[in-house]
């Protein structure tokens, strides 16, 4: 079997979905521990790529406990070269309407600083531009799946990435809005540059679920978990026409991690040799 080089990671929701048959599950060991969740080979219209439930198998684990450097690592070491994130999102703009899917070109980190956020640490030193987080050439691929698949999409936005568990206050989400924010989530961030970090080529898809507390409606949890519903039904849409694309036509990407290493690699011990072979190949 070819090497599979796609991965999707998303909620407990999306593998679920009919459309995904799951082969096995694999469990990755990392130096930075374990990942969400067992990694799952799975499949769509016989073609075959990863899936990483972000929060673990029924969704034990908070936006801060998600351990995400485990997560890209593994992904990484199984061979895995391109990522989809499938993020749920709350709007900061009008035009971005529940049930509305968003690729989002940049980021912005307001978390509270308890995540880890890079593989280069303990006296190994690296800088990797995250300038442009997200990778533009696969963007546009899934944006123009998203069109195939008939999902209302817009190309292009800031995601701002807040510590959670709460959501935001009035007074906070006014503020957000106020940097030209696109949509407000709790995961991405330091997924993205992490993978930036390890050479990999990562684009969000960010399914919004609705407008954050900014705008004067009451929505219930209720509301939000029925169009919650009407998300997955389209992201399964949007993964028929994804995964097959890219499994059959990579993505061609220049990687920016080649020269990040500062640190003089005869002074690195094993461990830390052993984390560049993976981030770095």
């Amino acid at each position: 079997m070819a090497e599979i080089k796609v991965a999707i990671i998303g909620g407990s929701g999306i593998y679920k979905l009919d459309a995904i048959k799951i082969k096995k599950q694999l469990k990755v060991h990392t130096p930075f521990g374990d990942p969400s969740a067992e990694i799952m080979e799975a499949e769509v219209d016989g073609h075959a790529f990863y899936f990483l439930p972000r929060h673990g198998h029924g969704h034990h684990l908070t936006p801060s406990e998600v351990n995400y450097r485990a997560n890209i690592f593994a992904l990484k070491k199984l061979g895995v070269s391109t990522i989809v994130s499938i993020s749920a999102v709350g709007s900061l703009q009008e035009e971005f309407a529940p049930k509305h899917f968003v690729l989002v070109d940049q980021f912005i980190d307001w978390t509270k600083g308890l995540r880890k956020r890079s593989f280069f640490e303990n006296g190994m030193v690296g800088h990797v531009s995250t300038a442009n987080p997200v990778e533009t050439s696969l963007q546009r691929r899934l944006y123009d799946a998203c069109k195939k698949a008939g999902v209302t999409s817009h190309f292009g936005g800031s995601y701002i990435c807040i510590e959670g568990p709460q959501f935001s206050t009035k007074a906070e989400s006014k503020i957000y809005r106020s940097f030209g924010a696109s949509v407000i989530g709790m995961t991405n961030v330091p997924e993205a540059f992490l993978a930036k970090e390890a050479g990999m080529a990562y684009a969000t898809v960010a399914m919004v679920t609705d407008y954050d507390c900014w705008k004067e409606e009451h929505c219930t949890v209720q509301e939000i978990m029925e169009v919650m519903k009407a998300n997955y039904v389209s992201a399964q849409k949007f993964i028929l026409e994804a995964i097959p694309d890219l499994v059959k036509n990579p993505v061609m990407f220049e990687s920016e991690n080649k020269y990040a290493v500062m640190t003089d690699q005869s002074l690195l011990g094993t461990k830390q040799k052993e984390i560049l072979d993976v981030v770095l190949k």
